[in-house]
């Protein structure tokens, strides 16, 4: 199988360099140009690699969800970067590998190359979680991408790229996996984890988003289901950050 990579960037000049040397190891493109569009794309693809232009709002906070993705199918994380970026911040932002910009295209093709091994080919039958699909949390004006690990029609367990801020009444909204249908309501924290785990009790959910997902859950019986461990206590930490 083919290897694949998803860009996040607008610059046309790198872009050009970018795909020219992508296209020289054999390397498959799509292209992105902005944050919600590259998380819909890495939840719903398979991808190789993931090339993020730092200086775009929002790639940040994409390498950290890439970095959550199941292991079968994480992608490698290219940060293309300029000289007063600071490098360790990348790399705890999920990258794995550091482009320098303005990108030089001899520079971009000895950087694929030596990060070959450490891609996974474009698989479609490589394992899966049972559920992968992406929340959003909305704390006051930030909206919080997270992973929804499991869901039932009582709450979700979710996993976040950093912890959640002890509130206890919380909206979201997310997509039904394989489908169009949008979940959204408010949730109840009941419980949170200083690595960005969480669960919540649908505590409002329109009556739209109920029926889906009752019908939605009614296909998935027989896969088996986490449990949200309603018994532990949602502990006061710091706050999110604002997502940019």
């Amino acid at each position: 199988m083919p290897f694949s990579a998803l860009l996040m960037c607008r610059d046309s000049q790198t872009l050009k360099i970018l795909r020219n040397a992508l296209d020289e190891l054999g390397i498959e493109q799509e292209i992105s140009t902005s944050e919600s569009e590259t998380l819909q794309r890495l939840m719903h693809g398979q991808y190789s690699a993931v090339v993020l232009d730092f200086d775009l709002p929002g790639a940040a906070m994409v390498g950290r969800v890439a970095r959550l993705v199941d292991p079968h199918r994480r992608p490698v994380v290219f940060a293309m970067i300029d000289g007063l970026t600071e490098i360790a911040g990348t790399f705890r932002a999920g990258a794995n590998f550091v482009l320098y910009k303005p990108l030089l295209f001899d520079q971009v093709v000895r950087s694929l190359r030596a990060s070959r091994g450490f891609m996974r080919a474009d698989c479609r039958r490589s394992p899966r979680q049972k559920l992968e699909t992406l929340v959003y949390l909305q704390f006051g004006v930030a909206a919080l991408p997270a992973i929804v690990l499991d869901v039932n029609d009582q709450g979700l367990s979710l996993q976040a790229p950093e912890p959640l801020p002890p509130v206890q009444q919380v909206p979201f909204r997310f997509v039904l996996p394989a489908t169009t249908q949008i979940i959204e309501g408010t949730g109840e924290m009941i419980w949170a984890d200083d690595n960005g785990r969480a669960g919540m009790f649908f505590s409002k959910l329109t009556s739209v988003s109920r029926k889906y997902l009752k019908q939605w859950l009614t296909k998935r019986t027989a896969k088996r289901r986490v449990p949200i461990h309603a018994s532990r206590t949602l502990k006061p930490r710091r706050s999110v950050a604002a997502v940019q």
